[in-house]
């Protein structure tokens, strides 16, 4: 059975509706996240294109963002932020690998599992 990491993070800056690049730690276990606060809910994914494993932003923290939608600058896939579907370009379809965030009194915890 593989582990399972939790990561808590704290409201506090966070800004509402800007996404933002998080290294999370715990030990040895390392992930690099997108993280899109809205209001109460935080959703989190893997920092990693699924057509071609590449980072999605251009350059730390920097991100292409046109209506509401990630596109990824080395193929040009568009994610919309909802729910991480790929809805045009490359990987169509398909999506964001999620993380899984359930809310604490001012924090969220983000688990996932290292590999």
């Amino acid at each position: 059975m593989q582990n399972v990491i939790e990561v808590l993070i704290p409201e506090a800056g966070l800004p509402d509706g800007e996404l933002l690049v998080r290294v999370l730690e715990c030990g040895d276990a390392r992930a690099e996240v997108l993280l899109l606060r809205r209001g109460g809910m935080l959703r989190a994914w893997h920092n990693a294109c699924p057509h071609a494993g590449r980072r999605l932003d251009y350059a730390p923290g920097k991100f292409l963002l046109q209506d509401g939608k990630l596109i990824c600058a080395a193929h040009g896939a568009q994610f919309e932020l909802e729910k991480g579907r790929c809805v045009d370009g490359p990987g169509r379809g398909g999506g964001l690998a999620p993380l899984d965030v359930s809310p604490v009194p001012g924090a969220w915890i983000v688990r996932w599992g290292p590999g």
